[in-house]
């Protein structure tokens, strides 16, 4: 069971999901994007998301200033998160830059933001599950896109909530968050979605 639960945490890991919204939102989006802007997105987002981290986690790891990935304290998280703060900031303002009027750039935006709440919570000793916290980010993308453009999405949608079950499950089971924990991440996560789709 715990390596069941274990293989969750990893296929579902936080730096997954930005890759994972990104290429939603090229797959579903009735907007437009060339070929070649599409590729070079998504290849962008891959090498800042994903292997740019990994790199850096292996930095840190062999500086002892953390001592896994799972970042089971409060202090092995503020560096991390305020490095994965910069990346998002630089997708953003740059990766971005000609997407800004699109929904993935509203997703980014509002990741940012849900970030930067981990990060502010930290100086209060407040761990927030950071896979729920990006999990739900990606959910809650998928309802605002399939609500924005009337897209039938139900059963993907109900298969993310599975998953979300799944990964709050795998994350009380092997102790790495409790309850309250895991509930924040879901609020942070949820939130500035919202917030950026429906007021800007």
């Amino acid at each position: 069971m715990n390596f069941l639960l274990k293989i969750v945490s990893y296929l579902f890991h936080p730096l997954l999901m930005p890759l994972l919204a990104t290429l939603f939102y090229f797959f579903y989006s009735p907007r437009f994007t060339p070929v070649p802007v599409r590729n070079a997105k998504i290849l962008a987002i891959s090498i800042l998301t994903i292997f740019i981290p990994v790199v850096f986690y292996f930095l840190l790891k062999n500086l002892k200033i953390i001592n896994s990935h799972e970042l089971t304290t409060v202090a092995e998280r503020k560096i991390p998160l305020l490095f994965l703060s910069i990346i998002l900031l630089i997708i953003n303002y740059f990766v971005m830059k000609d997407l800004t009027s699109s929904e993935l750039y509203f997703y980014f935006r509002s990741y940012i933001y849900a970030v930067l709440i981990a990060l502010f919570l930290i100086y209060f000793k407040v761990k927030v599950s950071l896979h729920m916290m990006a999990f739900t980010a990606l959910t809650s993308f998928v309802i605002l896109m399939s609500y924005l453009y009337e897209i039938n999405l139900v059963y993907l949608i109900a298969i993310l909530f599975f998953v979300m079950g799944l990964i709050a499950s795998s994350r009380l089971h092997l102790q790495s968050h409790n309850l309250r924990e895991i509930l924040l991440g879901i609020v942070v996560g949820f939130l500035p979605q919202v917030r950026i789709f429906l007021y800007t």
